[in-house]
């Protein structure tokens, strides 16, 4: 299988510790990558470089075999973009917004068009600086995908989504990996990138230190747990528990750290009277302070 991006050794250095570097990395066609991190990680300067939109401190870029920065004409034209914070269309309305870009894409199907705008909820006839958050973001959406392009690179795409409209963001994903086309998501949410993605990057400080499939994300993964009991307290069983720490106790609550599955907790809890029990994912940022306290912070291959 070929590869949809490749990175060497490539660097942005702004100074003081913050940017990206060293990043070695390989996309390969047709799949969903997730590249996840905290805000501020490196995420949008990694596809700012992809897009040409900044010039490398060194290293260099790829898409399909062309040069991010010497060919980054070409690039654009085999790709769908969705950026990390949202253009000014100004006084333009939703369908001019369209139909201006799809002319400079070399022409879109407008029945595709309108099936997207349908799946989104957007309406087309509102001017853009009249649009909301999630109605801009519906619209940048829209765009990336009308001209059904090789590649999709999607900075935050779920940002200012309602639920229902992120549901349908994951099933137009996975019909355009369906189609062949690669996809490259950025995302500050862990469980977003689990509902689509084939592989995950991790990303922290500017470096990438993971690479992992789906599978492999279960010793990541976190949630804080809160158990109320009606009677007894099986202590001992879930302090016990594989996965399962932090644990502490106030009068008949329980609350505790679950890390990867829930499997081990719920057998420590088989016989006892649980009033109620509630789960949280922790931030993405909590997350890794919790797992990186005790991981190696040495940079990724992949």
């Amino acid at each position: 299988m070929s590869s949809a991006i490749t990175t060497e050794k490539l660097t942005k250095d702004y100074g003081s510790g913050r940017g990206l570097f060293d990043l070695d990395l390989e996309v390969q066609e047709g799949e969903v990558f997730g590249y996840l991190g905290p805000n501020g990680a490196g995420k949008s300067t990694t596809i700012r470089l992809l897009m040409g939109l900044i010039h490398p401190t060194r290293g260099r870029a790829e898409v399909f075999g062309l040069d991010c920065q010497r060919q980054a004409v070409e690039v654009k034209k085999q790709l769908g973009y969705v950026p990390g914070e949202h253009p000014d269309f100004g006084g333009l309305r939703g369908r001019e917004v369209v139909a201006y870009l799809g002319a400079m894409a070399g022409g879109v199907d407008r029945a595709w068009v309108k099936s997207l705008c349908g799946r989104l909820k957007l309406d087309q006839s509102q001017r853009f600086r009249e649009y909301s958050s999630g109605n801009k973001q519906k619209l940048l959406l829209v765009l990336a995908f009308m001209h059904k392009p090789r590649l999709l690179v999607l900075d935050e795409p779920t940002s200012g989504l309602d639920p229902l409209n992120q549901q349908e963001f994951y099933t137009m994903v996975r019909e355009a990996r369906d189609q062949g086309t690669t996809v490259f998501l950025s995302s500050h949410i862990l469980s977003e990138v689990e509902h689509v993605c084939d592989r995950v990057g991790i990303i922290r400080a500017g470096k990438l230190v993971r690479v992992a499939s789906l599978a492999e994300l279960h010793d990541i993964r976190l949630h804080r747990v809160e158990i109320e009991f009606a009677g007894e307290l099986p202590l001992e069983r879930l302090r016990a528990a594989d996965g399962v720490s932090d644990v502490t106790v106030e009068d008949h609550r329980v609350r505790c750290v679950v890390k990867g599955a829930f499997a081990p907790l719920l057998e420590a809890l088989a016989g006892t009277q649980v009033v109620n029990l509630s789960s949280h994912e922790p931030t993405l940022e909590e997350t890794f302070l919790e797992y990186y306290a005790t991981t190696s912070m040495e940079p990724a291959t992949c």
